[in-house]
């Protein structure tokens, strides 16, 4: 079997349940990204099959489902969230007056380029104003600080991929993880640049990384409590909730963890208030 760059693959030994793209290949093994989730993995060569066409196609119906699925339900909540918000802000539908919405701004920092622009895509399809910015976990730390200057967001998602290696140790150990250490120390710079977590909300991690270390770093949000696999699309989810939820209203964590594809057992975060704000009249030029 001749292996490239960009080919899709599973892996026998795990049964073949998770799609992934071929990154790099060594003599004697490959380096893989999920296709959907934001997992990073070495596979022996010998434990990676090429995946057929049909496969795929199948593959990709499945997950457009469940996509499809997260997107309906976030878009029933928002139109709650709209129809609560005309409620107050127009005095109990007494006033004909129409209103204006600044929602919270995003600064998406990605470690995988197609998913920054799968991503992009979501955002402004829920009509979420983002920055996107491609870079190496290992690079973020460096990187972070000016862009929080430059951007000015109001949330920032740092993510890409990321995997618990038995391995190296055991699960409590930051140093087990792929790059759970530099999502972390991310996490710490963002807080020295705004140290109040309703201020600046951010969301960090990956496929298994250690939650517990992220939320102690100041996320309000993170990944992975069960150490299980997250859905690339999921941290779109969670920052877009907070920019479309008032600064007067807390974001329950139950709809926002609803509203995921991977739910509470990858998923999780602290209690945080929401950045849009409203205002009126509306004004047309």
């Amino acid at each position: 079997m001749k292996l490239k760059k960009g080919d899709i693959v599973a892996r026998p030994s795990y049964q073949c349940d998770l799609l992934f793209r071929v990154v790099e290949i060594f003599p004697d093994y490959v380096e893989l990204h999920g296709e959907d989730m934001r997992l990073l993995a070495d596979a022996p060569i010998d434990d990676v099959v090429l995946v057929s066409e049909k496969d795929r196609t199948e593959h990709e119906k499945k997950s457009k489902e469940l996509e499809e699925h997260s997107y309906l339900l976030f878009r029933q909540d928002a139109k709650l969230m709209k129809q609560r918000g005309d409620y107050q802000v127009t005095s109990r539908y007494k006033s004909e007056s129409e209103y204006f919405e600044l929602r919270g701004r995003v600064l998406h920092i990605d470690g995988d380029g197609l998913y920054l622009r799968k991503c992009t895509e979501l955002y402004n399809k829920l009509g979420v104003p983002v920055y996107g910015v491609h870079l190496p976990e290992h690079e973020m730390p460096d990187q972070i600080g000016s862009l929080l200057k430059m951007v000015q967001p109001d949330i920032v998602v740092v993510t890409g991929h990321d995997a618990y290696l038995k391995t190296k140790g055991d699960e409590r150990d930051i140093r087990s993880y792929r790059n759970t250490k530099y999502f972390a120390e991310c996490v710490r710079i963002a807080r020295k640049h705004s140290w109040h977590r309703d201020e600046l909300i951010i969301f960090a991690g990956a496929c298994q990384s250690h939650f517990e270390t992220l939320i102690k770093a100041g996320s309000n949000f993170a990944s992975s409590p069960d150490r299980v696999n997250i859905h690339a699309l999921d941290p779109v989810y969670i920052a877009s909730r907070v920019s479309l939820t008032s600064f007067m209203d807390r974001v329950s964590l139950s709809d926002v963890l609803r509203n995921t594809i991977t739910g509470e057992k990858g998923l999780g975060g602290v209690e945080t208030k929401g950045v849009m704000r409203r205002g009126m009249p509306m004004k047309y030029e």
